[in-house]
């Protein structure tokens, strides 16, 4: 029996990771939707029996998704897969219908442990139905579409699964939910720094802390820009015995930065398999714009790969930005294990 699968998300690394991590002979035809909306229509016109769907993603996300699947009665089983692995997650898209949840990278043991819970796949009888319709015609037989994977495509994605494991270290810590933003990459030029980041924008005060990290062909730094409006309620979810003063300010920039930085840079990595080493984090400057606390790279010449990342803790006027700065020399490490994960 011929299962048809939906594998939506924006990623296309992660929608041919999703396509890998199927048994053979599950699927004819797959098809990719890049967004929720594509998913939709695609669901609606029929003939989708299974979607794997992702969470974090620009237009309609992966809620938006599920509760228009639920409030529409569509005909469509769904299992998200997501780099989010908040508990507060996963009881959301049960709640609003999804069957199961599978956390990124995908595990290809899991999925088919999945599949055949749900009744799509039974081990070695599809596989060799496949294999038969091979030997009839081996020249007719369907293949999967290739999928493009692009650096910044490549970097988003094991970005958004290092976010996904540092949110949940800070959701689990505090008692909230963190809302997952989608990960900023880009390449530019360290004199552009802070006009390119998306915290300029709010022209709010922030202070900040820099933590270097070296290893296995990367090096880079990252920094934690924390919101002064924003230590107060920070302070009191730590639980902290004083809740204001500049040392307070100081303990929760070092705090913070520990859990994030930490969490992150570990689930990269994991994801690169390999180690970085951190250095002594270090307060860049308090309670002055973006300009003036990025000042330091404007000194320097070379080009910069950047990841932005903008936490925000629900309903708390909590926010910070995580940048992940790569220098031009780990770029060819990167491509390599681009490279290896694409061929």
């Amino acid at each position: 029996m011929t299962t048809n699968i939906l594998i939506c998300d924006d990623s296309s690394l992660a929608r041919k990771q999703m396509a890998r991590a199927l048994p053979p002979g599950l699927a004819d035809d797959i098809l990719f939707a890049p967004t929720g909306e594509d998913a939709l229509k695609m669901v609606r016109q029929g003939g989708v029996d299974l979607l794997f769907l992702d969470l974090n993603m620009p237009g309609l996300d992966g809620y938006q998704v599920l509760q228009t699947i639920q409030q529409e009665d569509l005909p469509v089983l769904t299992i998200v897969v997501s780099g989010d692995i908040q508990p507060e997650a996963r009881e959301r898209v049960r709640k609003l219908g999804a069957i199961d949840f599978i956390k990124k990278p995908t595990d290809t043991a899991h999925v088919a442990e999945l599949l055949e819970e749900y009744g799509f796949y039974r081990p070695g009888e599809l596989e060799q139905s496949a294999q038969k319709d091979v030997w009839l015609d081996s020249g007719n037989t369907t293949r999967k579409p290739e999928i493009s994977v692009s650096l910044n495509d490549y970097l988003q994605e094991i970005s958004n699964v290092a976010m996904g494991r540092s949110s949940d270290l800070l959701a689990r810590l505090l008692k909230v939910f963190v809302k997952q933003p989608i990960p900023n990459v880009a390449f530019i030029a360290t004199s552009e720094l802070s006009m390119a980041i998306s915290a300029a924008e709010r022209e709010q005060e922030y202070s900040a802390v820099c933590q270097g990290f070296t290893g296995s062909g990367l090096a880079g730094e990252a920094l934690l820009l924390f919101e002064d409006a924003s230590f107060r309620e920070m302070a009191e979810l730590l639980h902290y015995d004083v809740l204001e003063g500049e040392s307070v300010n100081v303990e929760v920039l070092m705090d913070m930065s520990s859990i994030l930085f930490g969490a992150f840079l570990n689930g990269i990595s994991d994801q690169l398999n390999i180690k970085l080493g951190l250095g002594h984090p270090t307060v860049l400057g308090q309670h002055r714009p973006i300009g003036e606390l990025l000042e330091h790279h404007r000194k320097r010449e070379e080009q910069l790969l950047a990841i932005e990342i903008s936490y925000a803790i629900e309903n708390r006027d909590i926010h910070c930005d995580m940048l992940i700065l790569f220098t031009e020399e780990s770029i060819p490490f990167l491509q390599k294990q681009l490279k290896y994960l694409v061929d």
